[in-house]
Order: structure tokens, then C-alpha cells, then sequence
């Protein structure tokens, strides 16, 4: 099951700030194992804390994490991904999320919504007309489908310093090869490595 990273997801800041741009966007976050696991088949979470230091990483502050969340227009989830964040605490407040699923799901939250249909469709007529910086949180899947369909500009993903060695891996025979642009690379001084890509469309 995909965790929330709450501490996590305010981590990779770095040098997003600027992600805001004139044209919308669609980013597939992760955090994983060395291994390429971003789940454990238990569901526990306590590897996405690092006990680790590293001391030419960054560190950053209460501020700059604040305003790099309030970049973030519209966050979109599988189903599962969504209850494990209700169990977990909600960390995307009152931002747009869009939750896929064909579960008869309900929520109290009026940010919340279901979805249950065609991903181009949804993403070309409902996301990117509304939203500019669109965050894919989880779960595998479903970041699976939206890089077969080419729906996605790019990929962060938060290696955590662990070998978790089984679970849930965020890339299982995806079927397709699909060539990527390193944008950049951040150290933190959790021991957390975070690689940025583009999503090359012409591969």
C-alpha cells in the first residue's frame, strides 16, 4: 500500500520553487527503496523516516516548504493511496484531489473527488484546463498508465537510504522503454537522494 509521505513530500522542495509555470503539468512523485520498493507488504512506514545524516546534504526550512505545497495546484491518487492517507493524517489540506477508483467510495471532504473513467480524458478536458502543477502521489498503477499513455511531463523520486528487499516495486514490467531527461539531482541531509526527470515524449 502507497504511504503519504507527509514529512516526505514537504522534503522535496529543493529547488522546485519555481515549478509554477505559464503551461500545465503533470508530475509523478515516489518515494522508494534503494531497491525500487515503495511500500512494504505489511503497510508499515517507518523506513520513510531516515535515521541517517549526511552532512553535504541540504536541510530546509518551515518557510521555504510552505511555499513550495502552496505551488502545488491539484494532487491526484489511486483509491488505496487515498485510505492509507486518511489512516495516516491528511497532509494536502484543501487542495484539489482527485481520487481514481471504480469503488463506490465517499468522502466529507469537499476537495475530494472520484473518478472513474478515461485517463486522457481526464487529464486533457478536467486537469490540465483547471490546474497548472498536477501531482501524481500514487499508487504504482496507476503512475504506471499515466507514462504508457504519455500523460505525465515528468518524475521526482525520493530514494530513501534502505534496501527494503520485497513489497510494492514502483516500476514492475512497465512493458514499454521509455527514454528520460535528468533535469537534477538533490542530496539531503537525511541520507535522502532525489532525482528529477523529463519525460521525453518523442521516445
Amino acid at each position: 500500500m502507497r504511504f503519504i509521505q507527509t514529512p516526505l513530500l514537504a522534503e522535496t522542495v529543493s529547488k522546485y520553487s519555481n515549478m509554477r509555470t505559464n503551461t500545465s503539468k503533470v508530475t509523478i512523485h515516489m518515494v522508494s527503496s534503494l531497491d525500487g520498493f515503495i511500500a512494504k507488504k505489511d503497510g508499515s512506514v517507518s523506513w520513510l523516516e531516515s535515521t541517517d545524516s549526511y552532512e553535504k546534504g541540504i536541510s530546509l526550512s518551515e518557510e521555504y516548504i510552505a511555499e513550495f505545497i502552496k505551488a502545488i495546484d491539484c494532487y491526484v491518487m489511486g483509491s488505496r493511496t487515498y485510505q492509507h492517507a486518511l489512516t495516516l493524517g491528511w497532509p494536502y489540506g484543501d487542495v484539489p484531489v482527485i481520487v481514481l477508483t471504480s469503488r463506490d467510495l465517499i468522502s466529507s471532504r469537499e476537495n475530494v473527488k472520484f473518478y472513474s473513467g478515461n485517463l486522457n480524458k481526464l487529464v486533457n478536458d478536467q486537469l490540465k484546463p483547471n490546474y497548472r502543477n498536477i501531482w501524481l502521489v500514487g499508487g504504482a498503477m496507476l503512475a504506471k498508465d499515466f507514462i504508457r499513455l504519455k500523460l505525465a511531463e515528468d518524475i521526482i523520486i525520493s530514494i530513501m537510504p534502505v534496501i527494503l528487499g520485497n513489497g510494492t516495486l514502483f516500476f514492475d514490467y512497465i512493458g514499454k522503454e521509455q527514454l528520460l531527461h535528468l533535469k537534477d539531482v538533490t542530496a539531503y541531509n537525511d541520507g535522502m537522494v532525489e532525482l528529477w526527470y523529463e519525460i521525453k515524449k518523442d521516445s
